[in-house]
């Protein structure tokens, strides 16, 4: 949806001029994209916690744009470092890249052999395979079943905690055999292993955490008519999206019994501008854009100061 992401942050007229975010740079197909449609006063601050992408993002020679090696949970810090109060619009496209699935080296993938890390930063942070190592099995039961939705999560921990007294779980073939031996049903159509992996990534990485970060920090940050543009890949992050932009889209409701002429009582401070899937064509030219689902939401508030 590298298109209808970029059309979503309404880059026309006066707004060409503004300030945007682009909280994952990763291949730059979204950044380079908006760098096209900005104008030639407008700004592009990029987001990447890995290395590749970074190393990816030198090649962008555009005085209008800039990449930051963190988390787009930093945002907040990152502008006022920066000076900047107001944005016009953020872009976040949430998840794993196909360039770190398809690198086995990176741990990701339980189809390619590689090491288990799993890290999307791989300068910081303790790898997945450090994690399995010392963690506790309830722990590990509670990751693989809160963040990956995985009904066998307790059978899947015990058989982890099993195998790394006998030997190191250092390998993604490993784990992806301990998770097949562990389950007892198989969805059909999905490798038994996808969800403890997206569990321990999720977690390794703490993207739920980040994205409840960030997304408080881009409304706070947002100017009036600025854009808020999300793409969720799975159900997870597109809950969180969803209440978000909802709860802002929702007025507070005051005590009834309280005498507020109807002037007075709480706007919403959001306006929800839709939601937006996949066509069949895209899917059928890249199979894992069928579970991305894309929010867009509208600040109606002035941005003020810290709220």
């Amino acid at each position: 949806m590298l298109n209808e992401a970029v059309a979503a942050l309404a880059l026309q007229d006066d707004r060409r001029q503004g300030i945007y975010v682009d909280g994952t740079f990763g291949r730059g197909g979204h950044s380079r994209l908006i760098l096209q449609k900005l104008g030639e006063r407008g700004r592009l601050l990029a987001f990447d916690k890995d290395t590749y992408a970074i190393a990816n993002a030198s090649s962008i020679a555009d005085a209008r744009f800039e990449i930051v090696h963190d988390s787009f949970a930093t945002l907040a810090e990152a502008l006022s470092v920066r000076g900047i109060g107001q944005l016009d619009g953020v872009l976040l496209d949430l998840g794993i890249s196909s360039p770190q699935v398809d690198d086995a080296a990176r741990g990701f993938s339980f189809r390619a052999d590689g090491p288990l890390d799993m890290r999307m930063d791989t300068t910081r942070g303790m790898s997945a395979a450090e994690w399995l190592a010392t963690e506790t099995e309830q722990k590990i039961e509670k990751v693989i079943r809160d963040y990956g939705e995985e009904r066998f999560a307790f059978q899947i921990a015990k058989a982890i905690v099993a195998r790394r007294a006998v030997e190191p779980i250092s390998s993604t073939r490993q784990l992806a055999e301990i998770v097949a031996n562990a389950v007892k049903t198989r969805e059909k159509g999905k490798d038994p292993a996808t969800r403890t992996f997206q569990a321990i990534r999720i977690f390794i990485n703490q993207e739920l955490e980040e994205l409840e970060v960030v997304l408080a920090e881009a409304f706070r940050h947002l100017a009036p008519n600025g854009r808020l543009v999300v793409i969720s890949f799975h159900s997870l992050e597109d809950r969180i999206v969803k209440q978000f932009m909802a709860g802002k889209a929702k007025a507070a409701q005051p005590d009834r019994r309280l005498p507020i002429r109807a002037v007075d009582l709480p706007q919403p401070e959001m306006k929800l501008l839709g939601r937006v899937m996949p066509s069949e064509e895209e899917v059928a030219e890249n199979p894992r854009a069928r579970s991305a689902v894309m929010r867009i939401a509208e600040r109606l508030t002035p941005a003020g100061a810290l709220q």
